[in-house]
């Protein structure tokens, strides 16, 4: 016997939609809960390491994403100057092993509506719209009260998993004190055609901005980002938006030529502050537990915000189907499995975030992307 029988999982995204999963399959009685109407993510792409892929694969999801996504073995350098000249194409490290690409990018919209399907075939009930009002608990268990328009609604579980994200509702109504910091960056990005010579992602360092990149997602899409100085850029109507990222978009060349005039009328660009926090400590309080953004966020400067969340969410889930209680030391070993590798990746990509708003250009770049490879390479 399972230490659970119910669980409620609070936020569908890529950790809640993962933790469902693979709690349902195993026979567990899970209830998603959602504030958002109906499936949905920030309408661009995302860059996936091997690491995730491999996560997504013993989530029975990986063979679906193939058909919608683009994957690529090696990255590219190339200069801020007229030609986009091309400095080192460097083989990437293929971290979920050798029977997964080393880097995949995707829509991130495709990803979590795979994740969501599959969640709902494993038989987890997802319940949209449904915004969580409070908790209380005991040795026992946890009410859940929330309210999808109808009226309140108590609900027990053997443990609630608040994978609700940045803003965590959960997190607050636990009383844990941390929250999202932005660290001076903000990133422009665009979901554009892809000019046939892009096969994989290329950076450009240098410039207005601290990075110029895209990533193909499909063999017909690709995003394309700009990381500056974070400003205030919501007030800015979206033609408006449109033309700061093609204005900002005109220091760089090569294939920045053909995205830069993809940037018109009818294109859809968004802005997001980079943000940094972690609890450093218990991510759960008695049967409640934190996963994903609600317990820790990082800049994407390493592309490994996605695969801690999925990593999470095996870890809990492996521990809950195992354990036959739930106890201090259950969560003692969640902790011990998730807490440093958390914080060594939130550390690596906060200091390569420190080295690019300082303009150092002495870091060991290569050093400490060798040193994240070889910890994530390791399953979690």
């Amino acid at each position: 016997m399972t230490a659970v029988e119910s669980v409620a999982v609070v936020g569908s995204g890529f950790a809640g939609a993962a933790a469902a999963i693979l709690l349902a399959e195993d026979g567990v009685d899970v209830d998603v809960f959602d504030a958002k109407a109906e499936v949905g993510a920030v309408g661009s792409g995302i860059t996936i390491q091997g690491n995730a892929v491999r996560a997504l694969d013993r989530l029975g999801v990986w063979d679906r994403l193939k058909d919608h996504s683009y994957a690529f073995d090696e990255v590219g350098l190339r200069a801020p100057d007229p030609a986009g000249t091309v400095l080192a194409v460097v083989p990437d490290a293929k971290t979920g092993g050798p029977d997964y690409p080393a880097t995949i990018g995707a829509y991130r919209p495709d990803v979590a509506r795979l994740l969501v399907e599959r969640a709902e075939e494993a038989g987890a009930r997802i319940h949209w719209g449904a915004r969580v009002e409070g908790l209380e608990q005991d040795d026992s268990g946890v009410d859940l009260i929330w309210n999808d328009g109808s009226g309140l609604h108590r609900d027990r579980y053997d443990v609630v998993v608040g994978a609700d994200g940045l803003h965590s509702t959960i997190r607050a109504v636990l009383g844990i004190d941390v929250q999202p910091k932005r660290i001076g960056m903000g990133i422009w990005r665009a979901f554009v055609p892809r000019p046939a010579d892009v096969t994989r992602t290329d950076l450009i360092y240098g410039g207005p901005c601290y990075i110029a990149g895209y990533c193909p997602t499909s063999e017909d899409r690709i995003y394309a980002y700009l990381v500056e100085d974070a400003q205030e850029r919501t007030v800015l109507s979206p033609e408006e938006q449109v033309a700061t990222m093609r204005r900002l978009a005109e220091a760089y060349h090569g294939p920045w030529d053909e995205i830069r005039a993809s940037l018109d009328e009818h294109a859809v660009v968004n802005y997001t502050w980079f943000t940094q926090h972690l609890i450093d400590g218990p991510w759960n309080r008695g049967r409640v537990v934190l996963i994903g953004d609600a317990a820790h966020s990082c800049p994407p400067t390493i592309a490994q915000g996605a695969a801690m969340g999925l990593e999470d969410a095996l870890v809990l889930a492996d521990l809950l189907l195992s354990a036959d209680a739930v106890d201090d030391g259950l969560w003692q070993r969640f902790s011990d499995r998730r807490l440093p590798r958390a914080t060594a990746v939130v550390e690596a990509s906060m200091q390569l975030a420190e080295w690019q708003l300082q303009h150092k250009r002495d870091g060991d770049v290569p050093g400490l992307m060798r040193r994240v490879a070889e910890l994530v390479s390791v399953p979690a």
